[in-house]
């Protein structure tokens, strides 16, 4: 049996979408007759994760100690493979779950609307100790090691290919995916019988022509929340014979942009919730999923509507717009912050007549199997089998 060390930096589900997706990784991993066993700096330790500085002060542990302590656990454990969501030189697949370091970072800094706030962040960027430190780890890992590059996206290796120079060789497109057999506990409940839920959660009048977008982030500035919230005040104003919601979910809820609702006069249009654990429903209960990224290397939340059948609006700055055709599935936006553009696509999806055919095309082509956590987990132990028989010559 293949066995396989998934290195993460906190084993905590709760924490965000690149905790939770190795946790799925590897619970579906071992379901395929892969051994894998998460190794992680803190979180919590169980049968199959082994926590290797929970002694250590702080919430974060430097790389350079995980990385030592790594080390020292790999002298008395072996894998046959090691693959790592950082970069470590140890590694010999190197799969970050946030993409290129590099690429983030200046993305991250594009995603400030004040030009002031990006010349400040262009200069200062460096004083983010903890980020300099990684994206030195992965320039030297490219430039110094063999490890094989796990690409979440073509958009992803693209950013591999234009900052490190890596060939072809050195990169695995490895497509992004999703556990697709969540058990909703209203499984009994129509979709209609969710929206009405729904809609008294935020005390929404249950209208016959209320149209339901969502937005999940809990980055909601880097996700262009402040873009979405200027285009749904103009479909607002627009719209005439539909009424437009937006439900924003995330750990920060609205609290980043809550002076631009006010002012806007989005309150009766626009509400939020701010947790993500109920994801699945939320979709459930909603009409289409939006989010206008300025950056992510393949978004859960995209996959997760997909899956559900619901039409998608995202950029082609998100690695999952490479997963759906554009004006079939639902529309990618070439600019976040391009207003005209996202409002005429939030425009499209208040036709319902459009939500229905964009959500029979995605059934009919069964997306939901494309983004599948079990076929991204297939073409890693296809990858997997091509390191170890590279190693046995």
């Amino acid at each position: 049996m293949l066995k396989v060390a998934i290195i993460i930096e906190r084993a905590e589900i709760g924490l965000g979408g690149g905790e939770r997706s190795v946790s799925e990784l590897a619970a579906e991993l071992r379901r395929q007759g892969v051994a894998a066993t998460i190794l992680a700096a803190k979180g919590t330790s169980s049968e199959n994760t082994e926590i290797l500085c929970g002694d250590h002060a702080g919430k974060r542990v430097p790389l350079k100690v995980f990385e030592d302590a790594l080390r020292n656990y790999l002298k008395k454990n072996t894998y046959d493979i090691i693959h790592s969501t950082l970069p470590l030189s140890i590694a010999d697949i190197y799969q970050p779950r946030g993409g290129s370091y590099r690429e983030a970072m200046l993305q991250n800094i594009a995603s400030y609307s004040c030009p002031c706030q990006r010349f400040f962040k262009r200069r200062t960027h460096f004083l983010n100790l903890k980020r300099t430190q990684y994206l030195n780890a992965e320039k030297q890992l490219c430039a110094k090691t063999n490890a094989t590059i796990a690409a979440l996206s073509k958009y992803v290796k693209a950013h591999f290919q234009k900052h490190y120079h890596l060939p072809d060789s050195r990169i695995a497109v490895i497509a992004n995916g999703i556990n697709t057999n969540i058990k909703m506990e209203d499984d009994l409940i129509t979709d209609l019988g969710r929206r009405v839920s729904l809609y008294c959660m935020f005390e929404i009048p249950n209208k016959q022509n209320m149209v339901s977008f969502v937005f999940a982030a809990n980055n909601p500035r880097l996700k262009g929340l402040e873009s979405l919230l200027n285009a749904f005040s103009s479909l607002v104003n627009q719209q005439k014979d539909i009424f437009p919601v937006l439900i924003v979910a995330g750990s920060k809820g609205l609290g980043y942009c809550d002076h631009l609702v006010k002012r806007l006069k989005l309150g009766k249009h626009v509400h939020s919730i701010h947790a993500e654990r109920g994801i699945w429903t939320l979709l459930s209960g909603c009409d289409v999923a939006v989010l206008p990224t300025w950056y992510d290397p393949c978004s859960r939340f995209i996959l997760e509507a997909l899956a559900m059948g619901k039409p998608v609006i995202t950029t082609r700055f998100n690695g999952a717009s490479e997963r759906y055709e554009h004006q079939k599935h639902g529309i990618i936006l070439d600019q976040p912050d391009n207003i005209v553009e996202l409002t005429a696509a939030l425009n499209t999806f208040c036709d319902r007549k459009k939500i229905e055919l964009a959500s029979k095309a995605i059934v009919e082509d069964n997306l939901k199997e494309e983004v599948s956590i079990m076929k991204h987990v297939r073409m890693l132990i296809g990858l997997y089998d091509t390191i170890v028989a590279r190693k046995e010559k």
